[in-house]
């Protein structure tokens, strides 16, 4: 029987949801194939791919016969069929809940809530990121096995062409403060959840899932790490979640704090964000 094979990417937020699951896990380095498809070069949208994972996103698990094409899915799996039976507390609502479009976490790359911002962003990586998907979406929607996917191309060729519209400032005034806007309550409602519901929701120590991490908490863990990321954070030590103050306008909770540093005293956080937080 084939080895699953699970599709990653080192900066995918999403990603290392998994990569830190096998690790708590006791998964083996050869249990699981891994394959990389580069998310900044767009190889996510070769008809290839597409084929696997309809979606186009990563985490991506073939397994069995059968493709796992969320982050949920694959853990999930991940979860179910280790070898060794690591007993973990199983997942509740709350993947879904962080999982939701209003907490998203790879908006905030791309977001500008304001003129300088959007300066900064279209002279830096986010431009690059966002004009490489537009010209992956333009050469692979071209290509004779892209007729399956004809909906989803032309779905996300409009959809990234806005937003990159916006940085190339071709776009109409409105359109660009409109994109300002939602930039400015993405993020208020990032800040929210941080401030107010994440520490109701986070016990005094430890993690959700009691002292060690839980399916729930390979999902936060991943979460909180790429927020303090794009507030201006890369370090991934205890004291590194205290880099989205300069976004909370506030003390980061004790809550959250802790939790942080349950995290960054674990081997699996330490190898996923070895080379820094993504």
């Amino acid at each position: 029987m084939s080895k699953p094979i699970l599709y990653i990417f080192g900066p995918s937020v999403w990603a290392a949801v998994p990569e830190l699951a096998l690790i708590e896990l006791g998964y083996a380095s050869d249990d699981i194939e891994k394959k990389v498809v580069n998310l900044v070069e767009g190889e996510n949208f070769a008809p290839a791919f597409l084929k696997i994972n309809p979606k186009g996103t990563l985490p991506t698990l073939e397994a069995g016969g059968k493709a796992y094409n969320s982050a949920a899915e694959v853990t999930s799996y991940l979860v179910a069929h280790a070898s060794n039976r690591v007993a973990v507390t199983p997942g509740t609502d709350f993947i879904s809940k962080i999982h939701e479009e209003q907490y998203d976490p790879n908006f905030p790359m791309l977001s500008a809530r304001d003129e300088d911002e959007l300066r900064s962003k279209a002279s830096g990586f986010s431009m690059m990121f966002i004009q490489n998907r537009q010209n992956a979406l333009a050469k692979h929607s071209g290509a004779s096995q892209s007729t399956n996917h004809r909906e989803f191309y032309d779905a996300k060729i409009a959809e990234n062409g806005r937003v990159l519209s916006i940085y190339q400032a071709k776009a109409p005034e409105n359109v660009k403060n409109s994109f300002f806007e939602y930039s400015r309550a993405h993020w208020d409602t990032l800040k929210t959840f941080i401030l107010e519901e994440l520490p109701s929701i986070l016990p005094e120590s430890g993690f959700l899932g009691g002292d060690k991490p839980g399916e729930d908490d390979f999902h936060l863990a991943a979460w909180l790490a790429r927020i303090v990321f794009v507030a201006g954070g890369g370090d991934p030590g205890k004291d590194g979640v205290r880099a989205i103050e300069k976004e909370l306008g506030k003390p980061t909770p004790e809550k959250v704090e802790s939790y942080w540093t349950a995290w960054s005293g674990r081997k699996s956080w330490q190898e996923v964000y070895a080379n820094g937080l993504h």
